[in-house]
């Protein structure tokens, strides 16, 4: 095992940071997994830099998922045993749920557009200044906290919804956390343009004014109505009937928490299917002696097919170190997707990432029904 706490200097708070530092290993050990915490946020960004391509469009703003079944599969990714190594997926904040039950070493969250990066850098500003899960909602949605915070540490999920929707907004509270979500974003060290901060308090303020009533948005045409709101995500069950959304435990949030804290969740802008983030990401992997364990894709491979990249995709695919258990994790929307829970408009699946590889050089998924249908 490998740990190490820099020395803080004065600009780090002094022994203070030091007990923090300390902290944050202790909820890394609590939850078993073994890291090193010495990455400094300087290496962060020059790692988004070093792994990230040019950015491109797609026409949502993704702010949260639109897939109800999210969690269907979470019973089976525990029976596969996929656990540790490294997690690459794409899209939000439904990538922490799937973190905090695998449990990766490291996770890169990677997106063709480059609004994904700073919402990512929004959301890992927001874990740096809250400590508990109640603490984190409240200043994602612009709520004050409620007394006797630590008495909320094991409260249900249900609990902390409830509040959250007695609890009207604080605008004066939501704009003085606003310089300290800034702040907290200047202190990852990506560097950022004013209209991108602008951006990013934007995206803020969506999560404010809409709250728990927030939806998945599409450019030029309202949310469809069976796209579940951000506190139906909270409160979903897997296919067990069990609340395994990241903010459903404590021991889950702090997990993330802690993820962050060692600049282990690094946002990236890319294509998988595109010339460079993918192999990057494969290498870098490498470099640090891990295997991938988990690709949460969404439902990119829909467009990817569409676009005659899917091959490209494999190409990348292939670069990556495998763990014998690494899985993709995908949701299907639409004509292609099974039958699944009533009032789903989509459903999850895994699959062994060998067999996706060998069922396309052997000519079992040379389309996307193909693939879906297996």
């Amino acid at each position: 095992m490998r740990f190490e706490i820099r020395a803080p200097g004065r600009r780090a708070g002094g022994v203070a940071a030091l007990l923090a530092s300390a902290a944050v290993f202790l909820a890394l050990l609590r939850a078993g997994t073994v890291v090193s915490v010495a990455q400094p946020a300087s290496t962060f960004a020059a790692s988004v830099a070093a792994l990230s391509e040019k950015g491109g469009y797609f026409d949502t703003d993704n702010l949260i998922s639109n897939e109800r079944s999210y969690l269907q599969v979470i019973p089976d990714l525990r029976r596969r045993g996929v656990r540790g190594g490294a997690y690459i997926g794409v899209g939000p904040d439904q990538n922490f749920s799937y973190i905090a039950e695998v449990r990766p070493s490291v996770a890169y969250i990677i997106d063709v557009r480059r609004d994904n990066l700073l919402l990512h850098l929004l959301f890992k500003a927001l874990f740096e200044i809250s400590d508990t899960r109640i603490e984190y909602l409240g200043n994602l949605f612009g709520r004050p906290m409620p007394p006797a915070i630590n008495g909320w540490r094991q409260a249900p999920i249900d609990r902390l919804v409830a509040y959250l929707e007695r609890t009207p907004e604080n605008r004066d509270l939501a704009s003085s956390r606003s310089k300290r979500v800034e702040d907290a974003i200047r202190r990852s060290g990506v560097p950022l343009t004013s209209e991108e901060l602008g951006t990013i308090a934007t995206f803020h303020r969506r999560f404010v004014d809409e709250g728990l009533w927030l939806r998945f948005n599409s450019t030029g045409r309202p949310p469809q109505s069976y796209y579940p709101t951000y506190r139906d995500l909270l409160l979903e069950t897997d296919a067990a009937g069990a609340q395994t959304n990241y903010l459903a435990s404590e021991e889950s949030f702090q997990f993330v928490k802690a993820m962050h804290a060692t600049h282990r969740i690094i946002p990236v802008v890319g294509d998988v299917s595109g010339p460079s983030a993918l192999q990057a990401v494969g290498r870098d992997i490498a470099a640090r002696g891990e295997k991938l364990s988990a690709f949460y894709i969404s439902n990119v491979e829909f467009y990817l097919f569409g676009q005659g990249s899917y091959p490209r995709f494999l190409t990348n695919l292939r670069g990556i170190p495998l763990a014998k258990t690494a899985v993709l994790i995908r949701a299907v929307f639409g004509r292609y997707s099974p039958a699944g829970r009533p009032g789903d408009a989509s459903t999850s699946q895994l699959q062994q990432v060998d067999d996706l590889i060998g069922g396309f050089d052997d000519g079992r998924y040379r389309s996307y029904g193909a693939l879906i249908g297996r």
